[in-house]
């Protein structure tokens, strides 16, 4: 057999008249008494090559065995295509069996599966057309986010996995230990006696790597982690997941206006880029997006996925401050007329997905940034504004998803960042390091938070985080 070309490579060389290979998995097969018409794919593209095969006595029991899922070597002629759809097909000359696949057994016949089933076949859902579409914009968007922060010279961070610190101050974290949860060792007080564990104290999965990324941009002034990090929060939203991804940048000598400067060009950048490199999956997801919503009213339709796209990059994002979002929210007709589940009634309310949405499809209708939160809800390391209540936070939201992205300016000052530490009742041993760089050479630096997945959310299209990440893990639910 001549060497193997990739589908793709295939459809953009259209070597029409060389002898090739191609190797991949059945999508479907049809034909007639006297020739097999099989629709290939081996993950390169969303499209599948067409391969002809005359059927004859040496080829047949193959041609049966090259059943849906069955993966299979062709070698043969690239000819034009004599049907429509398609440029260019094989018509096959040798066709060998790699593996054959029962379809009594098979579960993905060529029919439509609903998100639902698949996520129970996780490990054959990315041979379908939505999950191999979103497989490779997954990877786009991962080479995206690592061309644009290099390009922009930063440096890429490796923070650790298990931490003894629980920076986001929510307690929702996963516990790492190698003592016997049966019969773990005791303290006289009865009390787990963690000198004996691997760590010789209480260690955790972390929520984050913020802390440790701030420590090498307060010596190398641009980094970024990209990374899986991980929460124990007991939640089956479409918008949760316990292990995910978050890309963080901490940048020295940058105040919280930078700060939503570099998220908002990040932001367009990776649009930008899906936009220029996975035309054929935004296409198809597009068309898949349009018939699940034709079923939903005019008006709780989404936009089209790849306008919506456009869109983002066409907009500046609005910029408003909390209370600015509060005074709209508190005169809006959802909260008069108490259609949100949760009404807002005074300053000092914690924003929900309702709240975040509303701004962004219905009152400025594209994307917004909030600034300036209350102090309160917000993490003990945000920077305390002059008016003593407020912190230089920035959160920003798109539309479908509610808040994208979660930044803000650090508190440098080492007075104030250990008044906050102690009122937010974070042990000092856990954060000594931390609070330390504060008092060596510190400076003004701010940083932001992107969840990977939500991201993935907005430019597929899709609408359930579970589907935008190879194998979830969500309460109850570790398989894979």
């Amino acid at each position: 057999m001549a060497q193997r070309i990739k589908i793709k490579d295939l459809f953009e060389k259209q070597p029409i008249g060389e002898e090739i290979t191609v190797m991949g998995w059945v999508r479907t097969k049809r034909g007639s008494k006297n020739v097999a018409f099989i629709a290939l794919n081996d993950g390169s593209t969303i499209k599948n090559i067409q391969i002809v095969v005359e059927l004859n006595a040496n080829n047949e029991s193959l041609v049966d065995k090259a059943t849906t899922g069955a993966a299979i070597a062709v070698n043969g002629k690239v000819v034009a295509s004599q049907g429509s759809g398609q440029a260019i097909e094989i018509n096959c000359t040798t066709l060998e069996i790699l593996g054959e696949a029962n379809p009594e057994e098979y579960p993905l016949q060529p029919k439509k599966h609903s998100l639902e089933f698949l996520r129970e076949i996780a490990h054959l859902r990315y041979r379908t057309n939505t999950f191999s579409a979103v497989g490779r914009i997954r990877h786009a968007m991962t080479f995206a986010i690592h061309k644009f922060f290099n390009d922009k010279g930063f440096y890429n961070i490796h923070t650790p996995l298990i931490t003894g610190t629980d920076a986001e101050g929510a307690g929702e974290m996963f516990q790492v230990t190698t003592l016997d949860i049966a019969n773990p060792p005791k303290n006289e007080d009865g009390t787990i006696n963690y000198k004996e564990d691997f760590f010789g104290k209480p260690a955790n999965l972390a929520v984050t790597g913020q802390l440790e990324a701030e420590l090498a941009a307060l010596a190398l002034s641009q980094v970024y982690t990209f990374g899986p990090t991980f929460r124990a929060e007991n939640s089956n939203t479409t918008r949760h997941l316990a292990e995910f991804w978050m890309i963080e940048p901490e940048v020295a000598f940058a105040d919280n206006n930078d700060n939503m400067d570099l998220a908002e060009e990040m932001l367009k950048y990776c649009v930008k880029y899906a936009l220029e490199n996975c035309k054929d999956d935004l296409e198809f997801l597009s068309s898949r997006l349009t018939d699940e919503e034709k079923s939903k009213p005019q008006d709780q339709r989404s936009m089209e996925l790849i306008e919506k796209l456009q869109f983002v990059l066409a907009n500046d994002f609005e910029r408003i401050t909390y209370t600015e979002a509060i005074n709209i929210l508190k005169n809006s007709k959802p909260n008069k007329n108490k259609k949100f589940n949760y009404i807002i009634e005074d300053w000092g309310a914690d924003l929900q997905s309702e709240h975040e949405r509303f701004l962004v499809e219905k009152h400025f209708k594209k994307p917004v940034i909030i600034t300036d939160y209350p102090a309160g809800i917000k993490a003990f390391y945000m920077k305390l504004n002059d008016d003593g209540k407020t912190v230089k936070a920035m959160d920003i939201l798109f539309p479908g998803i509610g808040e994208i992205v979660g930044g803000s300016q650090r508190e440098e000052r080492y007075d104030v960042l250990k008044q906050k530490i102690e009122q937010f009742n974070i042990p000092h041993e856990s954060v000594w390091w931390y609070l330390e760089t504060r008092k060596f050479g510190t400076v003004p630096h701010a940083g932001f938070g992107l969840g990977f997945e939500r991201l993935l959310l907005f430019v597929t299209g899709m609408t359930n985080i579970r589907d935008v990440i190879p194998f979830p893990r969500t309460p109850k639910n570790a398989e894979f």
